[in-house]
């Protein structure tokens, strides 16, 4: 028998009451969820400050966003397989220990090196976290409305924590850069400590799942899901990052004023998670793809023709919104899309792909926007490369519209924008 115990039977009305202990185990599950989001968001304004006291240039700052990017997209294909062998809640518990201890070797770095190392160890924690806390959602709330319910929580956590993450960076860095690396380390062993009296202990483990299946690409509704989650979060990731130092560096504004500048890029997501499902049944996933991709690649090109970004209401902001547009209407139909045509069987294999492809969009697009920015004067040349990529994601997305549609099958994916 598990720690947790069993879900309890449904009542005659087919209502599943949930007891303190279940609703603990979900916010402990859902609380990393915030933490791994707020881990991006509250770097990301800190990222000026940062390279302008280490004397880190643009290029080499980027990769404490990317490095936390490479290492979650590194060991995913792997997490499945490694939270079979060793177990579920003792991988979880392992993770949340090391990412405590990167997050306070972090703040006490005094150098680049150690300082991005830790971004990267954080990022293979998460990869660990993500698979083994939907996988415990998925065997201890009932299949149906509780799962579903459980499901819509945790999610929910997980939009909002990009949110809290800019809203906290603005605060943090009032006392200094130190303190967005430093305050993850308590949460998360507090998260671990509660977590002990409160996982549930693994089941006599069957036969470890086999590794990677990259083979499954040659689906063609996952391999366009992941062209398209990739060219999505590339030009989100992408183009903060231009917008926070150009907001800084350029045009002089606080770490704060730019934390508040960027939430229309993160508030509507975490609004409409609640209504994405009904937003799918409703128009289906094709067009919501489509109008999701069509947005970003307006919203860079019209930062392309005004980069100057001032001022806000015509400049930077019709920008963050219209690429924020692509995320509410796409990332849900994009996560189902991905496994509408693939075998039972196999999909177990087929999420950490597509789930790799989304972190490897910020992973390949964040350096080379970070490289133009350093080498010319002006952001033209940099949007130019956001508005490419965009681009690839609506032409992706276009071929797509020409497919027959296949059923939409439920992905129990956060929205995780993690670049």
């Amino acid at each position: 028998m598990s720690a947790a115990a069993s879900p309890p039977a449904a009542t005659a009305t087919g209502a599943e009451r949930w007891d303190a202990r279940r609703w603990a185990l979900l916010f402990i599950l859902s609380g990393n969820m915030v933490l791994d989001a707020i881990e991006v968001s509250v770097v990301l304004v800190a990222l000026p400050s940062i390279g302008a006291d280490l004397g880190m240039p643009v290029p080499t700052v980027q990769w404490l966003m990317s490095g936390f990017a490479l290492g979650f997209a590194a060991l995913l294909p792997l997490g499945t397989w490694i939270n079979a062998r060793w177990g579920r809640r003792r991988a979880y518990l392992a993770a949340m220990f090391v990412f405590a201890a990167a997050s306070v070797a972090g703040g006490l770095a005094d150098g680049p090196a150690l300082l991005i190392a830790t971004r990267v160890v954080k990022g293979l924690c998460a990869a660990l976290t993500a698979p083994s806390g939907l996988a415990i959602i998925s065997t201890e709330f009932r299949e149906g409305a509780p799962r579903r319910r459980a499901v819509s929580v945790y999610s929910l956590f997980g939009a909002a924590g990009f949110t809290v993450g800019v809203l906290l960076s603005g605060a943090l860095l009032e006392a200094g850069w130190r303190w967005t690396f430093l305050f993850p380390a308590p949460v998360a062993l507090a998260l671990m400590l509660f977590g002990l009296g409160l996982l549930p202990r693994d089941r006599t483990a069957a036969a470890s799942p086999a590794g990677p299946r990259p083979g499954l690409l040659r689906d063609g509704g996952l391999r366009r899901s992941a062209l398209g989650a990739a060219s999505l979060n590339g030009t989100y990731a992408g183009l903060l990052l231009l917008i926070t130092f150009q907001a800084q560096e350029r045009l002089g504004w606080s770490p704060w004023t730019c934390a508040l500048a960027l939430l229309p890029a993160c508030v509507p997501l975490a609004v409409t998670v609640p209504f994405a499902g009904r937003l799918v049944a409703r128009f289906g996933t094709a067009r919501l793809i489509a109008l999701g991709a069509l947005t970003p690649f307006l919203g860079c090109a019209l930062y392309l023709w005004r980069p100057q970004g001032q001022p806000y209401a015509t400049g930077m902001l019709p920008a963050l919104l219209l690429v924020e547009a692509g995320f509410v209407l796409a990332f849900a139909a994009l996560n189902m899309q991905s496994i509408a045509t693939i075998p039972a069987a196999d999909r177990a294999h087929a999420v950490p792909l597509y789930q790799t492809a989304v972190q490897l969009g910020g992973v390949l697009t964040l350096p080379a926007v970070a490289a133009l920015m350093a080498a010319y004067d002006g952001y033209r040349p940099a949007l130019l490369l956001l508005t490419a990529v965009s681009a690839v994601g609506l032409l992706t997305a276009v071929a797509g519209l020409r497919r027959p549609a296949a059923p939409p099958r439920t992905l129990t994916l956060t929205p995780r924008r993690q670049p």
